[in-house]
């Protein structure tokens, strides 16, 4: 790290407590019409911690599984237990009954804190199948069998010491999307969410007290934590949280009213922010300083009809679960669109072939990446770990080119890449290319078997409002892109879609695409 911290750390210590000293009557969160200052938010954190640790005996380092929506509730249990040295588990709220079957038994976890509405999904679940969980706290009006949040915290001190945990041990879990099979459990530590704050947050966003965070993505994903929770605290600014889905207007809305200065998101809803008009006067955006995306490349063309629209601008990034926030990323100013930017001071970044050896500039290989907030490993999966960690070098699973300026091109998944008339065509390049035309709101491709069972890109599109799918806009679309990219690269076949399939991060489903591909 290009800074230090004492052995003796508590990252729940560090981002709430000295707020209460130097701005505890200023607004840490913004939801709906609730306001919360730092001194009552490090008051409900203080008593989340007295509750899991005396009411209901939490030790440390014990998983602490948080289904919550985004509220200042959320910040509360996430730092509460941090702070007595617990792991809170935050998981992703839009899963099925199995799924949380599947987490809750893989954290270990005792304790679940749930928010009110996803409370059907945890009592669908038969509690023999859950043998380590003993407690489900409920945020809202509790059911038989449950405890109150409300009643918990509220019978508990405002003060709390934390607990005299390192920088190094263990401080809370984030699952990954489970695009490759279960998800695993990324152990995140004490230290991590200092080295993204200070590397990426300060240094490249130049955040400061004075900045307000909106993010579309929730504080369930390691995206959306840093944006929403821990960016703000790190600096003493504010945060506007949305606890329902970010749906267009909602969206708009929000800015609007909360005046945002730093707007993340992810390429997907930029594109339906693109696509949502109204009538008279367009959105005011004019107090988003930029907006921020990742999760997936940003298009040129999104990049570009954004500015030109709402005068922002966007800089994209690549980050992910397993290094908690971001590592390569756009400046300030200095935007090249199309790529995820130069690699974070503080952090490395090397592309290399299958053998481990780097590859020229301009050539595509597989991405690793250094960066001392990596995980320390997957929990429970010692060798899905090894295959991933490399001594000090994540293996991100992505595909990039690095140019002649240190900009970093993104080329798709490793799984994602095509072997077309023998070379490799980066399906990321071709949906690039179609969502500059302008009746394309979003695109996916993916490889299809031609009558030969040789494979050739076949590409999947969403129209902007006003066009309709024909025969004759297909071909036009495989016209468009032959005049700007290699023949080989044309897809072979378009076809269109009322949306993508995608994850709940916004991240295109392409093994949903494959199956319609029929491969």
């Amino acid at each position: 790290m290009t800074f230090s911290l004492p052995d003796r750390f508590n990252a729940a210590a560090y981002f709430i407590d000295p707020h209460l000293r130097e701005r505890p009557d200023k607004i840490a969160i913004e939801c709906g019409d609730e306001r919360v200052t730092y001194r009552e938010l490090g008051a409900r954190v203080n008593r989340v911690g007295n509750a899991l640790r005396r009411a209901l005996g939490v030790p440390a380092e014990e998983r602490v599984l948080l289904l919550l929506l985004d509220t200042p509730d959320f910040a509360a249990c996430f730092f509460g237990a941090i702070k007595i040295g617990a792991v809170p588990v935050p998981v992703n709220t839009l899963l099925k009954p199995a799924d949380y079957e599947y987490l809750l038994n893989d954290s270990g976890a005792r304790v679940a804190i749930v928010s009110e509405a996803l409370l059907p999904r945890i009592a669908a679940i038969p509690r023999p199948r859950l043998p380590s969980l003993e407690h489900v706290v409920v945020v809202g009006p509790p059911i038989h069998g449950t405890h109150s949040f409300s009643e918990l915290i509220g019978a508990e001190p405002a003060e709390l010491d934390p607990a005299p945990t390192r920088q190094d041990d263990p401080a809370f879990w984030l699952y990954s999307s489970g695009s490759t099979g279960f998800p695993k459990g990324c152990v995140h530590l004490q230290h991590d969410m200092v080295v993204t704050s200070e590397l990426y947050a300060k240094q490249i966003l130049q955040i400061s007290e004075h900045d307000r965070f909106f993010s579309v993505a929730k504080l369930f994903f390691a995206y959306g934590l840093g944006n929403g929770l821990y960016f703000p605290l790190a600096v003493g600014g504010a945060s506007i949280l949305l606890p329902g889905r970010p749906q267009p207007a909602i969206v708009f809305d929000i800015i609007e009213r909360h005046r945002p200065t730093l707007f993340f998101s992810v390429p997907s809803n930029y594109a339906a922010l693109l696509a949502h008009t109204r009538d008279g006067r367009d959105f005011d955006l004019s107090s988003i300083r930029n907006g921020i995306s990742a999760g997936e490349a940003l298009p040129k063309a999104i990049f570009q009809r954004f500015k030109s629209r709402c005068g922002v601008e966007i800089l994209d990034a690549i980050g992910s679960t397993e290094a908690l926030h971001m590592f390569i990323a756009n400046r300030p100013g200095a935007a090249r669109p199309g790529s995820s930017g130069q690699i974070i001071p503080g952090m490395s970044a090397t592309i290399v072939d299958g053998d481990g050896r780097p590859v020229p500039i301009g050539e595509i290989g597989n991405l690793y990446i250094r960066s001392d907030a990596v995980c320390s490993g997957y929990s429970n999966q010692h060798e899905k770990t090894k295959e991933t960690i490399d001594g000090h070098w994540l293996r991100t699973g992505d595909k990039y080119r690095q140019d002649a300026d240190g900009y970093f091109w993104y080329a798709g998944r490793a799984d994602d890449m095509l072997k077309v008339s023998g070379v490799w065509v980066s399906p990321a390049e071709i949906e690039s290319t179609l969502v500059e035309h302008s009746a394309v709101q979003e695109a996916a491709v993916v490889g299809r078997k031609d009558q030969d069972e040789l494979v050739k890109p076949a590409a999947y599109v969403v129209l902007r409002a006003g066009h309709l799918p024909a025969p004759d806009l297909a071909q036009q679309l495989q016209e468009f892109v032959a005049t700007r990219l290699a023949a080989y690269k044309r897809p072979r076949w378009v076809e269109f879609l009322p949306e993508l399939p995608k994850t709940a991060t916004g991240k295109i489903q392409r093994f949903k695409l494959r199956r319609l591909a029929g491969v």
